[in-house]
């Protein structure tokens, strides 16, 4: 088969996003007191999955993906419960699973269920609410609140292992894809006004040290050497790569081991070190490319399925790619994303591949096949 201009651009995109990332993953694992180079291997073998996992369904018939979106999203459910019982504790979080050796973290896979979900079921409705005296209290729970109290379900489960950043996440693509279905403005800025009117009560919720880091991203300095210290030294090794960088394993927050947490959520802040603001200039262009060109898909696509489908995939890479950035540069509170392709993180990196597999899937259809 023949590619399409999207599908070459979307191969090209990703695979220069993973070559930075494992070049930038071994700058962050070489000479780390915290993990071993194994995170570099593992990570490759990882890319290399995912490369023949992005072929593959690339290929699949494209109803695959309708006919399991509801047995997919139960099971991604059921795993987030069993992983609240059986599940491996680090740093305070209940979020893995160890089968042999072998590390997996079901609230990444509850990203791509969410959207898989959403998307079968606002395919078949027609969201069309007001709120005059012909709108009924059915259609409101039918098309809002009932996908709504599904998505809930999933973030509550998340919520408690704890999991801050990925519960953001999904309520987001809950949002984005709720007015992707074509719903009245009106009544969606409702709910967006409720929603944000309740926000402030979140507090009561939070573990204690999800109130510091919120605390720290008022002010950083307030606890310098504790929830602080992080977000400090990031900014340090983001801002010392001034243009050029320092070069390649020559970054000295990272290889003298003042940045925690670097080959994960602050991985963004060893590119800007060694790379400076050419590399991060560079990876920012690939990620946009990317993005675009998923845009440029689901506006082509006639199967609503589809259209919705990438509309969440699209926003989700973009909601995780500047949340991600923007909390390595203090912008944002720190929440535990992930930066696609790049950070290491095994399931987090299969779980976009199955997202581009299904967006260069897409790519070539053309006409409704649902």
């Amino acid at each position: 088969m023949r590619l399409s201009s999207e599908a070459r651009t979307i191969w090209i995109a990703t695979l220069l996003i993973m070559s930075v990332g494992l070049v930038t993953l071994y700058s962050a694992s070489y000479e780390n007191f915290r993990v071993t180079g194994q995170v570099f291997y593992d990570q490759l073998g990882c890319a290399l999955l995912a490369v023949v996992v992005m072929f593959f369904l690339s290929r699949i018939n494209y109803r695959v993906f309708y006919d399991t979106a509801y047995p997919f999203y139960l099971i991604s459910v059921l795993l987030l419960i069993f992983v609240l019982i059986a599940g491996r504790s680090a740093l305070g979080a209940t979020r893995w699973f160890n089968v042999a050796g072998i590390t997996f973290q079901p609230s990444e896979v509850s990203k791509i269920a969410v959207i898989l979900m959403l998307g079968r079921y606002f395919s078949k409705r027609n969201l069309k609410l007001s709120f005059d005296v012909r709108s009924s209290f059915y259609a409101l729970g039918r098309d809002l609140l009932y996908p709504l109290f599904l998505v809930m379900l999933s973030l509550a489960f998340i919520f408690k292992q704890p999991d801050l950043g990925t519960a953001i996440l999904v309520f987001g693509i809950f949002f984005v894809m709720v007015y992707a279905s074509g719903i009245d403005f009106k009544p969606f800025a409702w709910f967006v006004g409720v929603c944000m009117l309740i926000v402030p009560f979140a507090w009561h919720i939070l573990k204690p040290y999800q109130k510091d880091r919120l605390l720290v991203f008022l002010n950083p300095n307030i606890d310098p050497l504790g929830a602080g210290y992080t977000i400090i030294q990031s900014r340090i090794a983001i801002g010392s790569g001034q243009i050029f960088g320092k070069g390649w394993l020559a970054g000295t927050q990272n290889q003298l081991n003042f940045l925690p947490e670097r080959h994960t959520d602050f991985i963004f802040a060893v590119i800007g070190e060694e790379w400076g603001f050419l590399g991060t200039i560079f990876l920012l262009g690939c990620y946009f490319i990317l993005i675009y060109t998923g845009i440029v898909i689901a506006g082509r696509v006639k199967d609503k399925f589809g259209y919705l489908v990438a509309v969440g995939i699209v926003s989700i890479l973009t909601l995780q790619v500047v949340i991600n950035m923007s909390m390595t540069m203090g912008l944002s509170p720190v929440v535990g994303i992930t930066l696609p392709f790049v950070s290491y993180g095994r399931t987090s990196f299969l779980v976009f591949a199955i997202m581009m597999g299904f967006l260069l899937n897409l790519s070539h259809q053309r006409r409704s096949t649902l």
